[in-house]
């Protein structure tokens, strides 16, 4: 596992968590999650759910990708998906503000990378170099991602080769982001 990136996914979990405590004195808070089984769940409210991340319980690979897409994926994009079950969380990135996709759950993990196939069976197609994507934006057209081919962090304009890097590594991009509440 590369463990740069995942101690700065966790690093960057505890400054967002740390947040939620400072502002509203309580772990995470997620109404889109009611419902939605996770080992992530603390308490059960009337419509929504306290969170907090926990240990990643599964085999810490997104292996199921590479199979399907006989590629291999960056070492980084593993430890992103498979260090930690969490909500997903907002947060900017100089002016992007977008929120950054976790895995919340051991099924929500193999819905997670169906997706990631799925990007990557229509990148195939399009003739578009690999990405793997961490984060989305309010448009729906862009993605923040991670290049395959070189490990570093884009935004990405979907089915087109528009790409803007943001980061040199996953490592250096959730090292700076900052939690938006």
């Amino acid at each position: 596992m590369d463990i740069e990136t995942a101690n700065a996914l966790t690093a960057f979990t505890a400054r967002y968590c740390d947040a939620w405590h400072e502002m509203n004195g309580t772990w995470p808070q997620s109404e889109e999650l009611y419902g939605v089984p996770s080992p992530c769940i603390i308490t059960t409210m009337d419509d929504k759910i306290l969170w907090q991340p926990q240990p990643f319980s599964l085999e810490q690979t997104v292996n199921a990708v590479e199979r399907a897409m006989d590629i291999v994926v960056q070492p980084a994009v593993h430890a992103f998906y498979t260090t930690q079950f969490a909500g997903d969380m907002q947060a900017r990135f100089a002016n992007e503000t977008m929120t950054l996709l976790q895995t919340w759950s051991e099924n929500d993990f193999q819905r997670v990378q169906e997706n990631l196939i799925g990007h990557l069976v229509t990148q195939k197609r399009l003739k578009l170099a690999p990405t793997l994507f961490i984060a989305t934006l309010d448009s729906e057209l862009d993605v923040i991602a991670v290049c395959n081919l070189n490990g570093e962090v884009i935004k990405e304009t979907l089915g087109t080769r528009k790409r803007d890097v943001l980061a040199p590594s996953l490592a250096d991009f959730l090292n700076q982001l900052e939690p938006v509440l």
